[in-house]
């Protein structure tokens, strides 16, 4: 449960900053919104985002794994249509995004060891 809240309040940060970096990202409402907007996108994530990647996986294979940005980026747009509080400007601002994300919840799970 303790690394289930650790990941969740990583993310939590990675969104904040991803949206404070770039224009085409925004999350409204302050703190508690990049709380709820972290658990909806992993909710997504683990809900649709599993099934799109079983489903693409030959894509991603094929490009060596970059096809997961897409697909990340997807997930973000869902969470951005499934919240009001998350606001991207277009699909290349996703892109961007996920790649944000994915680096800053990458360096923050090492820091605070979230990762099993």
């Amino acid at each position: 449960m303790r690394h289930l809240l650790l990941k969740w309040l990583v993310l939590s940060v990675a969104m904040a900053v991803t949206a404070r970096l770039l224009d085409g990202v925004d999350i409204t409402g302050g703190p508690v919104s990049y709380v709820i907007v972290a658990a909806v996108f992993g909710l997504v994530n683990a809900v649709v985002g599993t099934f799109v990647r079983l489903l693409s996986l030959p894509l991603t294979i094929l490009t060596l794994g970059l096809f997961t940005l897409v697909i990340n980026a997807l997930m973000l747009t869902i969470t951005a249509q499934v919240t009001d509080a998350l606001v991207i400007d277009g699909f290349g601002d996703a892109v961007l995004a996920a790649l944000c994300l994915s680096v800053l919840a990458g360096i923050l799970n090492r820091i605070f060891r979230a990762e099993r």
